[in-house]
Protein backbone atom coordinates (compact mmCIF):
# COMPACT_ATOMS: atom_id res chain seq x y z
CA UNK A 1 0.00 0.00 0.00
CA UNK A 2 1.50 3.68 -1.05
CA UNK A 3 -0.73 6.93 0.38
CA UNK A 4 -0.52 9.44 -2.57
CA UNK A 5 0.23 12.73 -1.67
CA UNK A 6 -3.53 13.99 -1.34
CA UNK A 7 -3.74 11.41 1.66
CA UNK A 8 -0.34 12.53 2.87
CA UNK A 9 -1.68 16.24 2.77
CA UNK A 10 -4.93 14.98 4.35
CA UNK A 11 -3.41 13.37 7.52
CA UNK A 12 -1.07 16.46 8.04
CA UNK A 13 -4.03 19.17 7.99
CA UNK A 14 -6.02 16.43 10.35
CA UNK A 15 -2.94 15.96 12.83
CA UNK A 16 -3.13 20.41 12.75
CA UNK A 17 -6.94 20.30 13.31
CA UNK A 18 -6.98 17.98 15.87
CA UNK A 19 -3.43 19.24 18.07
CA UNK A 20 -5.72 22.79 18.11
CA UNK A 21 -9.05 20.82 18.52
CA UNK A 22 -10.97 23.40 20.59
CA UNK A 23 -9.32 26.32 20.22
CA UNK A 24 -11.94 27.44 17.16
CA UNK A 25 -11.23 28.41 13.44
CA UNK A 26 -7.37 27.28 12.28
CA UNK A 27 -6.70 29.35 9.34
CA UNK A 28 -5.65 27.65 5.85
CA UNK A 29 -2.77 29.99 5.73
CA UNK A 30 -1.48 28.53 9.19
CA UNK A 31 -1.64 24.91 7.96
CA UNK A 32 -0.17 25.65 4.23
CA UNK A 33 2.68 27.53 5.90
CA UNK A 34 3.28 24.46 8.80
CA UNK A 35 3.18 21.75 6.40
CA UNK A 36 4.67 23.28 3.07
CA UNK A 37 1.40 22.41 0.97
CA UNK A 38 0.11 24.07 -2.24
CA UNK A 39 -3.04 26.39 -0.64
CA UNK A 40 -5.21 25.42 -3.95
CA UNK A 41 -4.33 21.73 -3.26
CA UNK A 42 -4.71 22.24 0.46
CA UNK A 43 -8.43 24.21 -0.40
CA UNK A 44 -9.50 21.06 -2.48
CA UNK A 45 -8.74 18.14 0.29
CA UNK A 46 -10.58 20.66 2.78
CA UNK A 47 -13.43 20.65 0.27
CA UNK A 48 -13.80 16.82 0.58
CA UNK A 49 -13.23 16.66 4.06
CA UNK A 50 -15.66 18.85 4.50
CA UNK A 51 -18.13 17.05 2.48
CA UNK A 52 -18.06 13.72 4.39
CA UNK A 53 -18.37 15.79 7.49
CA UNK A 54 -15.04 15.34 8.94
CA UNK A 55 -14.10 19.55 8.64
CA UNK A 56 -16.62 22.32 8.85
CA UNK A 57 -14.93 25.68 7.22
CA UNK A 58 -15.98 29.57 7.50
CA UNK A 59 -14.85 32.06 4.72
CA UNK A 60 -13.92 35.39 5.02
CA UNK A 61 -12.21 37.83 7.52
CA UNK A 62 -11.75 36.03 10.93
CA UNK A 63 -12.57 32.15 8.36
CA UNK A 64 -10.88 29.09 9.14
CA UNK A 65 -11.37 25.37 9.28
CA UNK A 66 -11.89 22.71 12.62
CA UNK A 67 -13.24 19.82 12.83
CA UNK A 68 -16.38 18.54 12.57
CA UNK A 69 -16.41 16.07 15.10
CA UNK A 70 -13.65 14.71 17.77
CA UNK A 71 -10.54 13.83 16.79
CA UNK A 72 -11.03 10.57 18.47
CA UNK A 73 -13.63 9.61 16.58
CA UNK A 74 -12.09 9.79 13.45
CA UNK A 75 -9.86 7.07 12.13
CA UNK A 76 -6.97 7.33 10.00
CA UNK A 77 -8.29 4.06 8.28
CA UNK A 78 -11.65 6.81 6.99
CA UNK A 79 -9.30 9.19 6.15
CA UNK A 80 -6.90 7.36 3.81
CA UNK A 81 -10.16 5.29 2.21
CA UNK A 82 -12.06 8.47 1.53
CA UNK A 83 -8.44 10.53 0.14
CA UNK A 84 -7.25 7.09 -1.65
CA UNK A 85 -9.66 3.90 -2.01
CA UNK A 86 -8.65 0.72 -0.70
CA UNK A 87 -6.23 -0.06 1.77
CA UNK A 88 -5.48 -3.56 0.54
CA UNK A 89 -2.37 -3.83 -1.31
CA UNK A 90 -4.09 -5.38 -4.53
CA UNK A 91 -7.70 -5.05 -5.70
CA UNK A 92 -8.95 -8.35 -5.52
CA UNK A 93 -7.69 -8.65 -1.78
CA UNK A 94 -10.06 -5.22 -0.81
CA UNK A 95 -13.05 -5.68 1.29
CA UNK A 96 -14.35 -2.41 0.23
CA UNK A 97 -13.32 -2.02 -3.50
CA UNK A 98 -12.96 -5.36 -4.56
CA UNK A 99 -12.13 -5.54 -8.49
CA UNK A 100 -10.68 -8.43 -10.36
CA UNK A 101 -7.27 -8.29 -10.32
CA UNK A 102 -4.38 -11.19 -11.91
CA UNK A 103 -3.54 -12.19 -8.14
CA UNK A 104 -6.48 -14.19 -7.92
CA UNK A 105 -5.27 -17.02 -9.99
CA UNK A 106 -2.93 -18.00 -7.12
CA UNK A 107 -4.68 -18.79 -3.59
CA UNK A 108 -1.93 -18.56 -1.09
CA UNK A 109 -1.40 -15.12 -2.87
CA UNK A 110 -3.88 -14.20 -2.05
CA UNK A 111 -4.55 -15.16 0.94
CA UNK A 112 -1.09 -13.54 1.97
CA UNK A 113 -2.57 -10.00 0.32
CA UNK A 114 -5.64 -10.57 2.42
CA UNK A 115 -3.73 -11.07 5.50
CA UNK A 116 -1.46 -7.85 4.95
CA UNK A 117 -4.65 -5.95 4.35
CA UNK A 118 -6.16 -6.90 7.95
CA UNK A 119 -2.27 -6.32 9.64
CA UNK A 120 -2.37 -2.99 8.02
CA UNK A 121 -6.87 -2.14 8.38
CA UNK A 122 -6.50 -3.04 11.53
CA UNK A 123 -3.62 -0.74 12.83
CA UNK A 124 -5.30 2.44 11.04
CA UNK A 125 -8.55 1.66 12.40
CA UNK A 126 -7.67 1.56 15.66
CA UNK A 127 -5.55 4.86 15.43
CA UNK A 128 -7.63 7.93 15.68
CA UNK A 129 -6.27 11.55 15.25
CA UNK A 130 -7.15 11.71 18.92
CA UNK A 131 -4.34 9.07 19.64
CA UNK A 132 -2.00 10.63 17.61
CA UNK A 133 -2.13 13.99 18.62
CA UNK A 134 -2.61 12.54 23.00
CA UNK A 135 -6.26 14.08 23.04
CA UNK A 136 -8.00 10.53 23.72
Amino acid sequence: MKLSTRSEYACLALVELSERYGEGLVRIGDIVKKYKIPKKYLEHILLMLRKAGYVMSRRGVGGGCQLARSPDRISVAEIVRLMDGPIAPVKSASKYFYKKSPIEKSPVMLKLMKEVRDLVSEKMEKMTFGSLVGKQ
